[in-house]
């Protein structure tokens, strides 16, 4: 499909982007850039046989590729962005993966002053607890769904060929304006991990954190999963998406100030007619998620 691909981050979603482009045999060559303080990660990746080379060099790691994609956190976008510019090549397409995409187009915009017409916004809805490239994995995408939230410019070509790429690497591709995209994001996901990272830490500081954690039970860990998540990465989510992500956390507090006001008056039928719904809506989801 590609002769040569360069992936910006060969962390667990760059290097899986890697590894599965590799094992379905979209590209010819895989390369990577990253920075010197990165060099260990870099080497390993190829050691892994994840790329074939890499390098500390922007302008030697995009000579000649069909297309990047940049897979880093979505508060380094900027940077790279700058980077890349002067070897800027409109037969090649970009794209990333990020979790945000109003960020990404500010950042785009910043740097070339729009967005362009050959860069592909995408967000694949796959991740792991686990972080950097001995976390990647081929199979990441597999029955996953992929956002792409294109512009009005975005040239058809791009687009079909990053579409292409994603559905060959197992995904499921849907499309939405970016402004959509962050707002669904921002319940789906950055909400619950804020919430999982608040929950966890709040018990972490308590005295009996050792009791607590001990004799935690499964919903416990399956709730909590997330919190293990790379604090760096979510930091740059969250500080992206906070103007979706802050009324979404007072819509939580009012949910929760409704359940302590039925807990203290002692409200069962209404506290259950609450459980009901919560459970009758996830089943739905469920539901959803089967069709």
């Amino acid at each position: 499909m590609f002769n040569r691909i360069c992936v910006i981050g060969v962390g667990l979603i760059g290097g899986s982007i890697a590894s599965a482009a590799r094992a379905k045999g979209l590209c010819e060559e895989i390369v990577a850039y990253g920075q010197h303080q990165n060099l260990e990660n870099l080497q390993l990746a190829k050691q892994l046989g994840v790329i074939d080379r890499f390098y500390t060099d922007i302008g030697e790691a995009v000579s000649g590729c069909d297309a990047v994609i940049i897979a880093t956190p979505v508060g380094a976008m900027q940077s790279i962005l700058e980077q890349l510019k002067p070897y800027w090549n409109q037969q090649t397409i970009y794209s990333d993966a990020g979790s945000t995409k109003g960020s990404v187009v500010t950042a785009l915009e910043a740097v070339f002053g729009a967005v362009p017409t050959n860069f592909v916004l995408a967000h694949p809805i796959a991740g792991a607890e686990r972080s950097g490239v001995a976390a990647a994995n081929p199979q990441l995408f597999e029955n996953r769904r992929l956002i792409i939230t294109p512009l009005a410019d975005t040239e058809s070509y791009a687009l079909n060929a990053i579409s292409d790429f994603w559905q060959q690497l197992g995904s499921s591709v849907s499309q939405m304006s970016v402004e959509h995209h962050d707002t669904v994001l921002a319940a789906t996901s950055h909400l619950p991990h804020l919430l999982a990272f608040a929950l966890v830490g709040l018990l972490g500081r308590k005295d009996e954190q050792r009791e607590i954690f001990k004799y935690a039970a499964g919903g416990f860990k399956d709730f909590s999963r997330i919190a293990s998540s790379d604090p760096t990465m979510w930091q740059d989510i969250c500080l992206a998406n906070k103007h979706e992500i802050i009324p979404l956390i007072q819509q939580f507090q009012d949910e929760l100030s409704k359940i302590q006001q039925l807990l203290a008056s002692d409200q069962g039928a209404a506290l259950f007619e609450t459980f009901t719904y919560a459970r009758n809506a996830r089943q739905r989801f469920l539901d959803q998620q089967e069709d």
